[in-house]
């Protein structure tokens, strides 16, 4: 249990320190820009209670939006994916495995499981984090093209950092 609380810190650490100091200023013409930090919330064990996942979420999002001067926003989409994840667990996995302390890392999952995961739940972010920032539906094309992009920016990006640190799948006979 020590080792999973270090290293979801150091990740926090690192997400955070490269969120904002390289993919914060990142973009292509202002139409897609990488969100890699949420894999902080994606990547905590599966079995961990849902108020202590919300107030993760929460506090997460909120220190990207004391960085990005926004009012809320990361936070707000922070705790939508965070809601999300809990949908999606109950879906997708088994009863014994959703109790578990499990970390869902390309490893330990299968690639298309974890990228569905992935990639729905940076769609979900996007979604909320885009929609809050315009509050309308005026440039609604110009908003669901930023989602896309940044959804498959964020998507490949993610991806890249799971592969980098992939570790086989252990036996568990």
């Amino acid at each position: 249990m020590g080792s999973i609380l270090f290293f979801n810190i150091l990740r926090f650490v690192a997400l955070f320190i490269l969120q904002v100091f390289l993919f914060k200023n990142i973009g292509y013409y202002n139409l897609a820009t990488p969100f890699p930090y949420i894999l902080i919330i994606l990547l905590l064990p599966i079995g961990i209670p849902n108020i202590v996942l919300y107030t993760l979420a929460f506090l997460t999002g909120l220190c990207v939006d004391s960085f990005y001067d926004t009012l809320g926003i990361h936070a707000a989409a922070c705790v939508s994916m965070a809601f999300f994840r809990i949908f999606f667990f109950k879906i997708t996995l088994e009863v014994d495995m959703v109790e578990s302390y499990l970390t869902p890392l390309l490893g330990e999952m299968n690639f298309k499981w974890f990228l569905s995961y992935v990639f729905f739940s940076a769609l979900v972010h996007h979604t909320v984090l885009y929609f809050l920032e315009t509050f309308n539906f005026h440039q609604l094309p110009y908003t669901l093209m930023s989602i896309g992009l940044s959804c498959i920016f964020t998507l490949v990006i993610s991806l890249i950092f799971s592969f980098l640190f992939y570790k086989k799948k252990k036996n568990r006979s």
